[in-house]
């Protein structure tokens, strides 16, 4: 058994801006982190390269590696749409002796932080609104107008989670809430 680190979950609604201070914290090697990089069976979007901002399979792949128990957590998040995290995926960034950072939906993030409590901060970053959390969508432009409509609706389920989360980040301005998510993950990492 790999010596355990730290897993650093940040789950959002889409738009809220997880992935850009995820990957602000990963510019930091003091932190010691690693991101962790889901599986999904969705395709790729934009410039999204399999093996390192997904592990991109197909529905079918998905779906034999839930039966074989390869996942720590996993959900379909929409129609034959699957993420999760292998077991295999946080076994290889802590054998490298780093931390664990996640760019997670919430179901997921609170499934990691399930099974792993002692190891696990879990930050929910939420948008100062659901209507800036729609234009951020929008302005990414990655979307179908279906999917933004979709992704709007799960997001006010999504923010009614935020209360089983260690910490709620509020991202009502990008560098207050990049310093403030340095500073809660360099406070558990010293624990």
């Amino acid at each position: 058994m790999n010596k355990k680190g730290k897993l650093i979950v940040f789950s959002a609604p889409s738009g809220s801006g997880k992935t850009t201070i995820v990957h602000h914290l990963l510019t930091y090697p003091e932190l010691m982190l690693d991101f962790s990089i889901s599986a999904t069976s969705r395709p790729a979007r934009g410039e999204e390269i399999d093996g390192k901002d997904y592990y991109f399979i197909s529905a079918d792949q998905f779906k034999n590696h839930i039966e074989n128990n390869d996942f720590v957590e996993w959900e379909e998040v929409y129609h034959d749409n699957f993420y999760g995290t292998l077991k295999s995926e946080i076994n290889r960034i802590w054998s490298t002796g780093k931390n664990v950072i996640f760019d997670i939906d919430v179901k997921g993030g609170l499934n990691i932080k399930k099974q792993y409590p002692e190891e696990t901060l879990a930050i929910f970053v939420q948008p100062p609104s659901i209507e800036e959390m729609e234009i951020r969508l929008r302005n990414r432009q990655t979307d179908t107008e279906e999917k933004i409509v979709e992704r709007v609706a799960k997001a006010a389920k999504e923010i009614g989670y935020a209360k089983d989360f260690d910490v709620i980040l509020l991202n009502d301005d990008l560098e207050t809430a990049k310093k403030s998510a340095y500073n809660l993950v360099a406070e558990f990492l010293k624990k």
